[in-house]
């Protein structure tokens, strides 16, 4: 058993805890996503959300974040092996993960503009 599997229950939520404030504190796309999703989530408190649409926006929030973090991840992990050289695949898989995120946060942005626009439209009926 290595000496990362012998870490115990309370140190694996110490670590991702740390992680989280890594990221935070590294990335600042992830500072504006966050900041982003506490606009829609006050907003969403504000129009009084059904428990429905409020859950499809923590669950589009959660996958932005992280796919943000997933892709710091990569991007740190291959630096790190790469040891900040220049490499074509890397460059590759750099441009991929970002894409991912792209990809994933404009799917949030359609989801938030369904969910809010009927909404905001109702406030003004």
């Amino acid at each position: 058993m290595s000496k990362f599997k012998a870490q115990g229950f309370n140190n694996t939520f110490k670590n991702a805890r740390k992680g989280m404030r890594l990221a935070v504190r590294s990335e600042r796309n992830i500072r504006v996503h966050l900041i982003c999703a506490i606009f829609v989530i006050l907003l969403g408190i504000f129009l009084d959300l059904s428990v429905t649409k409020f859950c499809i926006l923590l669950l589009t929030i959660a996958m932005v974040v992280s796919t943000e973090m997933i892709n710091s991840a990569i991007e740190f992990s291959l630096d790190a092996v790469f040891h900040n050289r220049y490499s074509k695949l890397v460059g590759m898989a750099k441009d991929i993960s970002a894409g991912a995120v792209m990809f994933v946060t404009i799917i949030a942005v359609m989801i938030g503009l369904l969910i809010f626009i009927p909404e905001v439209m109702d406030l003004f009926a």
